[in-house]
Parts: C-alpha cells; structure tokens; sequence
C-alpha cells in the first residue's frame, strides 16, 4: 500500500507534466498500464517509450487534477484533465479516471478510462485566452 504522500507526490509529478518522469519514478520495472478495453502494455520501459511518442507528436500539454486523490489500501484513483495543443494550436481535451493497483509504494497496474470522443473537440488555442 503506497503512502498518502507517494501518492500526493506522483500527482503533482504528473500535475508538472512530468508523465516520463512520473512513470520512470513511480512505476514498477514490470507495470502494466490499460487504456479502456485496449490490451495492456506492459513494462516501465516500453510505457516511458510509448509516453514521450505521444508527447513529441503535440506542442504542449496541461494536466489538471479534478477533486481529491482516492486511496484505499493498494488501490488508488485520480480523476484528471488533459489539454493538448497541436503544432498548429488547436487544443483537444479530455477527461480520464485513472485506477490504480500499487505493491508497496510502486505502481505495478493503471487502467485508464475515457470517452474517445472527447479528444475530437477542437478549439483554437486564441480562443481560450
């Protein structure tokens, strides 16, 4: 079971938008991470791997958590917002709920769940200022 303040830690990691760092620091060597009902991927190396392709393919992201990290023995969730802006500056957003297994104070599996959809929503960055 991770402490309170693993967990406040690997959020405000996340919240800085450090996601390499978050799951290089956080992560253990053979974590597993799941988007919907996609097949898992699994291994820190390969999830840090596929997290800077998705990161190198956009300008900038901000993550955003909404309301409280949730912890109960080894499971936590976190429910967070994204915003990615495009090399031509259109934002997409999303929301996610992040469930998590931890051994000790290691993530071993996350399972994210989101609507797909979401991420067609686009916006002119000029439009949000």
């Amino acid at each position: 079971m991770p402490s309170m303040e693993t967990l406040r830690a690997f959020a405000a990691t996340v919240e800085a938008n450090d996601h390499v760092g978050a799951i290089e620091r956080f992560y253990a060597p053979g974590a597993s991470t799941r988007e919907n009902e996609n097949p898992p991927i699994s291994g820190r190396d390969a999830l840090a791997a596929k997290e800077r392709a998705v990161l190198a393919r956009v300008a900038s992201v901000k993550t955003t958590r909404i309301g409280p990290l949730l912890l109960d023995g080894d499971h936590s969730a976190i429910r967070w917002r994204f915003e990615f802006t495009a090399r031509d500056g259109s934002v997409r957003a999303m929301e996610e709920v992040a469930w998590q297994t931890w051994r000790g104070e290691e993530l071993i599996e996350e399972h994210f769940f989101y609507d797909p959809a979401m991420m067609h929503k686009v916006r002119n960055s000029s439009a949000a200022e």
